[in-house]
């Protein structure tokens, strides 16, 4: 995170973007437009993302039609593509922490509104499927409402004028280079949650670059804090996944001294997608084995530079010989940091130590320690 900045104590209203900041977004886009591509005899090169992110509906349709070449005009392209769009609205998923921090703000009665550089049908289509979100803001606003979109501050200076706001008392809280952008030019205070790989150098221009929205720390803005910390963790509805350990002793656990048991990431990319890269905890069950505490990082690990993001659950257990091969299944309960890069190995290990005492404390709470009995996990283990 960036340094304090002075006017924090002036912040009373909260402007949030949609697309990339609050919605996974982009799992929807990709699979329409690599659908829609390959039957055009097209490949969609995830490499481009960067140049749709945070535009509007019509510069993003623009650049595709450019960029892949394609027989139909921009308008057509978008015609086509909106009812593939539409029917699929209805499964888009919350980043994690979305709920939380629209929950946290309104039931502080902090006045909230909607940015996007979504059309307003757009807008209120994908919101209408989470519970409670449409209510919670006094302000949505559609870049079909504006003459501009972010870049330019235009829908920013909106927002703040129906919220009665002055555009100084405005904390906005983007995932994209066009909404800080914005953001900056309307004079307000913004919080950059980028949200694609390896594009936190772009964002200098931010009050703040976050990892993720569960690292938020509101109380910096004199915003209320959250209070749901326990114990240097933070709870979060528990996802599972499971398969064949394809490393049970190898490079990490040599390392570090804490036995790894990495499963295959192609067996679930699209929940490696949408989980915030970071040091998470809970139980692990080994078919023939037990359950045991466990700790486990999500991301690309920058130490090892990794090109490709995986999971790396380490069992909080010493163990006499290899476990390759054999079915493990996790139930991840708890948040403790965002991924770090770490100048040293030592360093690196160091704090890997510490992420295992923390959670080998708190699974011994009862808000944690529950999930041991975890129906997932019995069935494993017979």
């Amino acid at each position: 995170m960036t340094g304090l900045v002075p006017s924090r104590r002036l912040i009373s209203h909260v402007i949030l973007d949609l697309d990339g900041t609050l919605l996974h977004t982009d799992a929807i886009v990709v699979e329409v437009l690599k659908t829609y591509l390959g039957k055009h005899g097209k490949q969609w090169d995830d490499r481009a993302a960067h140049k749709i992110v945070g535009t509007t509906l019509l510069e993003a349709a623009t650049a595709i039609v450019e960029d892949y070449e394609l027989s139909c005009s921009t308008e057509e392209f978008i015609s086509e593509l909106t009812p593939l769009f539409s029917d699929k609205w209805r499964n888009i998923k919350a980043l994690p922490g979305a709920t939380r921090l629209i929950d946290h703000l309104r039931g502080h009665c902090v006045p909230m509104a909607l940015a996007s550089n979504s059309p307003r049908a757009s807008i209120e289509a994908k919101i209408s499927h989470h519970h409670g979100w449409k209510e919670s803001f006094s302000v949505i606003i559609g870049a079909d409402e504006v003459t501009a979109g972010k870049p330019s501050p235009e829908m920013f200076f909106e927002a703040a004028k129906r919220l009665y706001a002055e555009p100084s008392k405005c904390l906005v809280i983007e995932d994209s280079l066009p909404g800080v952008m914005a953001a900056k030019a309307a004079g307000m205070r913004v919080i950059a949650v980028p949200s694609l790989r390896k594009q936190k150098d772009l964002y200098s221009s931010a009050d703040e670059i976050a990892n993720s929205l569960l690292d938020l720390q509101l109380e910096n803005w004199a915003l209320p804090p959250f209070q749901d910390w326990i114990e240097s963790t933070l709870p979060i509805e528990p996802w599972y996944i499971g398969g064949p350990v394809v490393k049970g002793f190898g490079r990490g656990s040599k390392e570090l001294g804490i036995p790894t048991a990495n499963l295959s990431v192609e067996a679930f990319p699209d929940l490696l997608a949408e989980q915030a890269c970071g040091v998470y905890f809970g139980w692990a069950g080994l078919s023939t084995r037990g359950i045991y505490k466990m700790v486990m990082s999500v991301g690309w690990n920058p130490y090892y530079n990794n090109v490709q993001k995986t999971i790396e659950p380490w069992l909080l257990h010493e163990f006499e010989e290899d476990f390759y091969g054999e079915d493990l299944r996790l139930v991840i309960v708890g948040y403790i940091r965002p991924e770090a890069n770490f100048p040293t190995l030592e360093s690196l290990i160091a704090r890997i130590h510490q992420d295992r005492k923390i959670a080998e404390k708190a699974l011994d709470l009862p808000e944690y320690a529950n999930y041991k009995e975890d129906s997932y996990l019995k069935k494993l283990t017979g």
